[in-house]
């Protein structure tokens, strides 16, 4: 469904003043499934953040494959969503086809059935009216999965979506993630769990604040480079200044 990568040139971030990722260049490929891994403070959720529009680089350029920031699928840390919101699940899921609602404009029966699909689809069906606040950590995430279904976004973009939610839940979303894939969509994963990221997604980004490999997993998750990137890790200055490229000799 994507016809251009989302591409990155030599982007360096930075969050909360700090260094977060240097000189990042590369690509995520139409209809690539991709994981970003890495240590904790590797600079994941921050790239994603950048990706969205949230963060602008310090340096360097971000493609998004000709969309706009609010054609992108993006589902963010649990811990950023506020779950007390009284909206109920229908709700919730229907806000997904903001871009076709509009501000002023009412749920059409299209739209609606299709909610109602969704639910289905991530096994919440006869959840339409429960307040989103009410609902087990699993249960909100499927709901938020649910949005994304109805959203239809060519690129989805989850950061850490398996935090926190039990294995039965785990399994069926990431058959949801699988058939994103097997429908061409470009799909953006931060994971922690290796295991996961070797058994569903053919390509990794390995990230440790710079670049430490980024292509099909089997190639980028290799002993070398996780060791490479713990150590790069455990040798991080919080303090230390954006990093710069030293001018070409003439």
């Amino acid at each position: 469904m994507s016809v251009a990568p989302i591409q990155f040139d030599n982007v360096t971030l930075t969050y909360d003043r700090h260094p977060a990722v240097h000189h990042l260049s590369g690509a995520f490929e139409p209809g690539s499934l991709t994981a970003i891994t890495g240590p904790n403070g590797a600079g994941k959720s921050t790239l994603l953040k950048a990706l969205m529009g949230e963060l602008t680089p310090v340096e360097g350029q971000i493609s998004r494959c000709g969309l706009s920031v609010r054609e992108l699928g993006y589902l963010p840390q649990a811990a950023e969503i506020d779950r007390q919101f009284p909206i109920t699940v229908a709700d919730a899921v229907i806000l997904g086809a903001w871009r076709q609602i509009g501000p002023f404009g009412g749920v059409k029966r299209d739209i609606a059935k299709r909610a109602q699909q969704a639910l289905a689809a991530v096994g919440l069906e006869g959840f339409e009216r429960r307040a989103v606040g009410a609902l087990s950590a699993g249960q909100f995430q499927r709901v938020l999965f649910a949005r994304l279904l109805l959203q239809d976004a060519r690129v989805i973009v989850l950061d850490e979506p398996f935090t926190a939610i039990d294995a039965r839940t785990t399994r069926d979303l990431l058959e949801i993630v699988v058939r994103w894939h097997g429908e061409g969509r470009t799909v953006i994963a931060v994971l922690h769990d290796f295991d996961q990221v070797r058994a569903y997604f053919p390509n990794t980004l390995l990230l440790a604040r710079e670049l430490i490999g980024w292509g099909p997993t089997a190639h980028t998750l290799t002993e070398t480079n996780l060791v490479r990137a713990r150590a790069m890790a455990e040798s991080w200055d919080e303090s230390a200044h954006i990093c710069t490229r030293p001018e070409a000799v003439q």
